[in-house]
């Protein structure tokens, strides 16, 4: 115990989950058909742990820490069959056929990771693309990462930065919990511009978590989780080299390399650089179509893997730094002589954060303790023609988890706490919204696993030093009404404070006044959603359907009211009068082998109280489409990919005339658009070649830029975009491996 506390006390680092399990159907075959076998033995022989299936011959079985190891399936009258489980497979489905003794001396143990899919393991509604998946499309960076995803939406908050913030259930990317391997990422004054700051060639997977996730991950999940899993050191490749270019003068270089020190050691480097060099206005209203400017960033990280204990460290950094507006505006030309010579843009981002993550096993299996420190430094600032905006932002983070069971592995339970400390500063003009926050919390969570039902039930009470305490309860539930229909609900609260000037920076390319919420508050929600997975053969092949509902409530929330006022955007707090509601429904099947078809339908009810009625959020469109469609040719050689989004009409803010207010400049109501992207990748060995299109029905949003030849007048708006700016962009590029060598 002594020596447990030392290497607490000693040891920094961050927390995930250690210990795994694996589900799966035994099921004997003889000469005319298939059936469950009950009380068939699966036996991991190492570890000497083990299970029996159910009567529907199904079974559940905890994977040890200490991997490869051999499982062995057995059944009186069949023959047996033994399968290697290494790291990789943790959290997979089994469908393991045992043939009958009287038929054959053979046995045979099939499974196939999907490139996307929900997985049937977790008690959440949790979907996960790979890095398969990510492949389907450019993928230089997190922000085109979701293009072949349904249920995150990527939006263009502008037509002059470029900046973009993803959506969930329609709501913005402030109230979706973000992290990097467990750590909060992406929050505070990296929330507007910080998608475009880590590679999507960095990205092993992501999870996407719908509702508010487990308490151990924080107070902050309103909407979602989505969870950024990186390549591993062990793992990834030992190196890897992606080369892009778009006709739109974009050009990008990642290096990704791996190297195992000994048994115990490992490290990893990935690197990106960008930079777009186009002066593009291709609708010729005088502004950049995409921001000129570059990106540099770099990520180390070490993993070292003991029999008690893992460790992994490291520090990620990045600068980001963006000039758009008006085609004669550049970096460093003195427009201080003449500031109204040209409307110009700057962006400028710089970023480091260090990294680590510690885990002991103790004595008795699945009873662990897992810490994770962050410490992050992140600096901002730029302007909008003549308005400017500064912010630096200092956090510490740390979360200890403890892990346990209660007599079986059917009983489970975490506890463990964290502590936030927190010092922001940010202007824009004469506004200044300067916090020190310190949030010591506290959590527990109990899991019980039955042979149907799977229920997640956790607290967590967390204190703020300027807001007071704060309690949110979460439940999570499965059922499996069948070996192929999964049940889910979930319901629980989430908060967070509010950084209105950054969150909504955007909005400084316009010409209005910020009138400032009279204080701030914490926003608060209550999420309740539901979901239905439902797998079944089509034309012989897997397929799966899944619906899900999921309402989000405000307490209070930070509403920017951009109807009010003709000459400002207002910051009000509402209370109890504004709601979300999200519904969707997913279809995935394989028409035949090798051909992957998802189709999905969403309808979005996002709606807040503005001048005493409840009228739809702007720039968020009720309906979406969605088609993917992916071909792999039986010599995966050739690989085909096609992501067809129709986006329904969104309400914008209604824009009049300073002198005459019933004067319309601006329709509105949005357009339906649709938006149509692909790409076709040949396979060489080692070498990948792809070339790809984006936006290739070349749908543009007429007129983006209200009064852009009077950029400094008052009735300059660049705040409401809701399409696409540029038509279409052909890129192309290569990817070249080198993987780790095999275990003789």
């Amino acid at each position: 115990m002594k020596q447990l506390v030392l290497s607490v006390l000693l040891s920094f680092g961050f927390y995930s989950s250690f210990n795994a399990q694996i589900k799966g159907l035994v099921q004997g075959a003889d000469s005319i058909s298939k059936k469950p076998i009950y009380g068939a033995k699966v036996k991991l022989i190492h570890s000497k742990t083990g299970a029996i299936t159910s009567e529907e011959g199904t079974f559940e079985l905890v994977l040890p820490k200490l991997l490869p190891d051999t499982l062995v399936v057995s059944a009186i009258g069949y023959y047996s069959d033994t399968i290697i489980l290494d790291k990789k497979d943790r959290f997979i489905s089994l469908n393991v056929t045992l043939y009958s003794a009287k038929l054959l001396d053979e046995v045979v143990i099939s499974f196939k990771r999907n490139s996307h899919g929900i997985s049937k393991l977790k008690t959440l509604h949790v979907e996960e693309l790979t890095s398969a998946e990510l492949r389907k499309a450019a993928c230089c960076n997190l922000s085109e990462s979701f293009e072949t995803n349904a249920s995150v939406d990527v939006n263009i908050t502008d037509a002059v930065s470029g900046a973009k913030k993803i959506q969930m259930m329609g709501l913005d990317g402030v109230y979706t919990q973000i992290q990097l391997e467990n750590i909060p990422y992406l929050r505070g004054l990296e929330s507007s511009f910080g998608l475009q700051s880590i590679s999507g060639t960095w990205i092993e997977s992501i999870q996407i978590t719908k509702g508010t996730g487990n308490v151990v991950n924080g107070y902050e999940s309103m909407a979602g989780l989505v969870n950024l899993e990186l390549k591993k050191p062990k793992e990834m490749e030992r190196f890897y080299a992606n080369v892009y270019q778009s006709a739109f003068g974009r050009s990008e270089l990642n290096l990704n390399a791996g190297y195992k020190l000994n048994e115990k050691w490992s490290t990893g480097w990935l690197a990106h650089a960008s930079t777009v060099y186009g002066n593009i206005d291709h609708n010729n209203d005088g502004f950049r179509d995409l921001p000129m400017g570059d990106n540099i960033a770099f990520m180390n990280r070490w993993d070292f893997d003991g029999k008690n204990k893992e460790i992994q460290f490291g520090f990620n950094a990045y600068q980001d730094r963006k000039v758009g507006g008006q085609t004669g505006f550049y970096r460093g030309k003195p427009s201080i002589v003449n500031p109204t010579a040209n409307y110009g843009v700057l962006l400028n981002s710089r970023h480091i954060d260090v990294f680590a993550k510690t885990g002991f096993f103790g004595k008795k299996p699945m009873r662990s303790l897992g810490i994770l420190y962050n410490l992050k430094y992140q600096t901002m600032d730029g302007q909008f023609g003549l308005r400017m905006f500064d912010g630096t932002e200092k956090r510490g983070y740390i979360n200890a988890i403890y892990d346990d069971i209660i007599g079986t592995s059917d009983h489970k339970i975490k506890i463990g706490g964290s502590l936030v400390a927190l010092a922001i500063t940010q202007q824009a003009d004469s506004l200044v919204q300067n916090r020190t926050e310190i949030v010591p919390g506290i959590f527990g969570e109990y899991t019980f696993t039955g042979s149907r039902f799977t229920g997640v039930f956790g607290a967590r009470y967390d204190y703020h030093n300027l807001y007071g305490s704060q309690f949110s309860p979460r439940i999570h539930t499965k059922f499996s009404a069948s070996e192929l229909t999964d049940v889910r609900f979930t319901i629980g609260k989430g908060w967070r404070v509010p950084n209105y000037i950054i969150d909504n920076i955007s909005l400084l390319a316009n010409s209005k006044q910020w009138i400032a919420p009279i204080e701030t508050k914490p926003e608060i929600s209550w999420n309740a959603g539901t979901s239905i997975v439902h797998e079944f053969k089509f034309g012989g092949q897997k397929a799966s359907i899944s619906i899900d509902y999921y309402h989000t409530r405000f307490t209070n929330q930070l509403v920017v009211d951009r109807d009010e006022s003709v000459n400002a955007i207002v910051f009000t707090n509402l209370e109890n009068a504004s709601y979300s509601n999200s519904f969707q429904t997913e279809l995935s099947f394989s028409p035949f082998k090798n051909f992957d078809v998802r189709l999905a339908y969403k309808f979005l009810d996002v709606k807040a109280e503005y001048g005493g009625e409840m009228r739809q959020q702007v720039m968020i469109p009720r309906n979406r489409g969605f088609m993917n469609l992916a071909y792999k040719t039986r010599n995966k050689r050739w690989e085909f990919d096609l992501t067809c989004s129709i986006f329904g009409a969104s309400r914008l803010p209604v824009q009049t005339n300073s002198t005459d207010p019933t004067l319309i400049l601006f329709n509105t109501k949005g357009q339906v658009y649709p938006m149509v992207n692909g790409q076709i990748t040949y396979v060489y060995k080692k070498w990948n070649f792809y070339l790809g299109g984006e936006n290739l029905t070349n749908f543009k949003q007429q007129n983006p830029i209200i009064d852009a030849q009077n950029p400094f007048s008052s009735t300059f708006d660049a705040t409401n975009s809701w399409g696409p700016i540029m038509g279409i962009n052909v890129y192309a590029g290569l990817r070249f491996a080198i993987l780790q060598p095999k275990k003789k």
